[in-house]
């Protein structure tokens, strides 16, 4: 017989409004049902009058209308509401959580409670109201330390953690990479609750579920999902302060059940470059350094100076931008590259540009490359991942207008410099789908095995391992396949091959790049052609 799951609330700042709390409680019980316990976290106790909350106290008039597990305090105004610094039964059906300021709580069902009480103190003595890393690191070390040990049901903190928005959805007002805790995203990314609620900063926010595991390079663990409440009795219909959610206890769960992957599950927000951060260390925001910049005047008409994205400093030595990996020898890529041949270059962003390809598909077959020396996508810095990212929407854009789909593809073997190839291919030759269909098929036949993985994931998690290589395929609708394959068997020319097919373009001979060269002045011909098409999608005259 299935386990019946637990019916919890969740309740973000109370500020002392009990009877908006526990009326709206027993409003929602009286449609749904009754719930088994309310869980809040934030200030439960505000700056209003006493004479509320003593109704309750005595239990005379007033009694809270489910069994309720409340954070202590975290400001020092409120610490005098708890006397007894190991937990205690502030009123009945209304419990400081045992053992004070951090614990763990299992209720007889199983279901595991995690909570942290406060703000977070980075220096001694601590406050009454606030935690520390010793705190962190003793919630961590009892339970971590246990071979047995996947995660926890719940997590209860007051502050968000910090770096929570990184590679989910919007979090509103509410920037992530300035507001927050440290400490309490170490303690996440070390106890991977499968719920974690906080509150203080009065805003709803519930991110997107993100994963416990590195794809294709760990065993599948359960997704973690954060949400964020606001304060209670705001007026804002958007901002929620209750969450309702039915919950097995993990420990009672079969397991694959509960690594069972949310479709828009995303990339764990805490981890950097596939590592946990350290305990005690700032998980720093995923950044980086510009790369260097090189402009050319591609129009022959119609000059113009792209202006320096260099900032004004005081200091007579600024800080220099840090160089990306410079290549091991000459590179026809790298745009500084006296090997480049400039005359298929078409547009020069500041990260990246846009060439030709030489010997390609179509007239219109085009590449997104780095300007500095980049192997692959895994390798690229933010800012230039951001601007390939922009050029991918402007192209899509540019080819809709043409009647064309495009499909991007990279095959990270034998490749020297990132080479994001675009094909165009038009609406009447096939669908999004047929696309994918003709590259599963080729490879069944060719006895190749893809593997797509998860929507939202981050392809720097993604990571060929030693033998191996790498295939990123993109449609339209965002479909991305990986290949990973021993080299023996590996064909380099695999994508082209299928694009090619009678599937798709239907044209088998032009397989083989070599076979589609031409002479230098036709390439320059098209190249001009190219620009001209695309100056009104060109994001750069916007610069």
């Amino acid at each position: 017989m299935a386990q019946k799951p637990l019916r919890v609330l969740a309740c973000g700042d109370v500020e002392g409004k009990f009877d908006v709390l526990f009326n709206r409680v027993q409003a929602i019980q009286k449609k749904s049902g009754n719930f088994d316990l309310l869980l809040c976290v934030g200030n439960f106790f505000g700056s209003t009058s006493d004479s509320e909350w003593e109704e309750y106290k005595t239990g005379v008039k007033k009694v809270a209308p489910i069994q309720t597990y409340v954070l202590g305090a975290n400001n020092q105004e409120t610490v005098k509401y708890f006397q007894d610094a190991d937990g205690c039964e502030l009123a009945e059906n209304i419990t400081y959580l045992d053992l004070g300021r951090k614990g763990i709580f299992t209720g007889s069902s199983g279901l595991q409670i995690v909570y942290l009480s406060g703000t977070e103190s980075l220096h001694e003595p601590v406050p009454g109201y606030s935690f520390s890393l010793k705190d962190v690191s003793f919630l961590r070390t009892m339970l971590c330390s246990t071979p047995q040990f996947k995660g926890v049901d719940i997590l209860l903190t007051s502050p968000w953690p910090k770096y929570v928005g990184n590679f989910g959805n919007s979090s509103g007002d509410v920037d992530t990479k300035k507001c927050g805790s440290s400490l309490i995203s170490t303690l996440v990314a070390g106890l991977k609750p499968r719920y974690h609620f906080a509150a203080l900063e009065k805003s709803y926010y519930e991110r997107l579920p993100y994963r416990n595991h590195i794809v294709l390079q760990e065993n599948a663990q359960h997704a973690t999902r954060f949400i964020a409440l606001a304060n209670v009795g705001n007026s804002e219909k958007k901002k929620k302060y209750l969450y309702a959610f039915s919950i097995v206890p993990m420990k009672l769960m079969d397991v694959a059940e509960l690594v069972k992957q949310p479709p828009d599950v995303t990339e764990n927000p805490y981890r950097r470059s596939g590592q946990e951060a350290s305990v005690g260390k700032q998980i720093p925001a995923l950044e980086e350094e510009s790369a260097c910049q090189f402009f050319f005047d591609l129009n022959e008409k119609q000059g113009r100076k792209r202006p320096s994205t260099g900032r004004d400093s005081k200091s007579p030595h600024p800080k220099q931008p840090r160089k990306p990996p410079q290549p091991p020898g000459p590179c026809w890529f790298c745009l500084a590259s006296p090997e480049v041949e400039k005359h298929l270059v078409v547009n020069v962003g500041t990260h990246c540009y846009l060439a030709l390809a030489k010997g390609g598909l179509s007239n219109d077959h085009v590449l997104i490359l780095p300007i500095g020396h980049y192997q692959s996508v895994v390798e690229l810095s933010a800012e230039v991942v951001e601007e390939v990212e922009k050029y991918k929407a402007t192209l899509r854009r540019f080819f809709k207008s043409r009647g064309k789909r495009c499909v991007l593809f990279e095959r990270n073997y034998k490749s020297h410099h990132l080479q994001l190839q675009v094909i165009p291919v038009p609406l009447a030759c096939c669908t999004t789908e047929d696309i994918k269909d003709a590259f599963i098929t080729q490879a069944q036949e060719q006895q190749i095995e893809l593997l797509e993985i998860p929507e939202h994931s981050d392809i720097k998690q993604v990571k060929p391992e030693g033998g191996r290589m790498l295939i990123y395929l993109e449609t339209e609708i965002g479909v991305r396949v990986f290949h990973l394959e021993k080299k023996r068997t590996f064909l380099c020319s695999f994508c082209r091959e299928v694009l090619a097919s009678e599937a798709i373009l239907n044209i088998p001979d032009k397989a083989d790049w070599r076979q589609c060269q031409m002479s230098k002045e036709d390439e320059e011909t098209l190249a001009r052609c190219f620009r001209k098409d695309f100056e009104p999608f060109d994001f750069t005259l916007d610069d």
